[in-house]
This record gives C-alpha cells, sequence and structure tokens, in this order.
C-alpha cells in the first residue's frame, strides 16, 4: 500500500500534542488589528485545541504530525 499524504495547509496551522491532542493559533490575529482593543489582541495571541468534533477530521489531515 502507497503511503497516506499529509496535507501540507493542516500542516502548517496544526500541531498533534504528546497526548494526541491537536493544537491551533486563534484566528482574527493577522490584519486590521486597529480596529481591535488590546486586552482583545492580548487573548487572540493565545492559541487552543481544536473541538472535540474536528479532532477526528483533523487528525487525519496530519497522519504522520
Amino acid at each position: 500500500m502507497p503511503k497516506m499524504k499529509t496535507h501540507r495547509g493542516a500542516a502548517k496551522r496544526f500541531k498533534k500534542t504528546g497526548k494526541g491532542k491537536i493544537k491551533r493559533a486563534s484566528a482574527f490575529h493577522s490584519h486590521l488589528l486597529a480596529s481591535k482593543t488590546p486586552k482583545r489582541k492580548r487573548r487572540l495571541r493565545k492559541g487552543g485545541y481544536t473541538s472535540e468534533a474536528d479532532t477526528a477530521k483533523v487528525a487525519r489531515l496530519i497522519p504522520y504530525k
């Protein structure tokens, strides 16, 4: 059987942790920042984890990460 291919777009956006959770960055922090409050921009620096509903879908896209 051939190897599965990693979805390169997903590989740049998600990382697997040691326990199998999938880390992600926050959205809405790349442009139009002048209209956002400093508190909101600070919170957007922090990442998060994918939701339970999306974890299986994303894990299929990054099988070797």
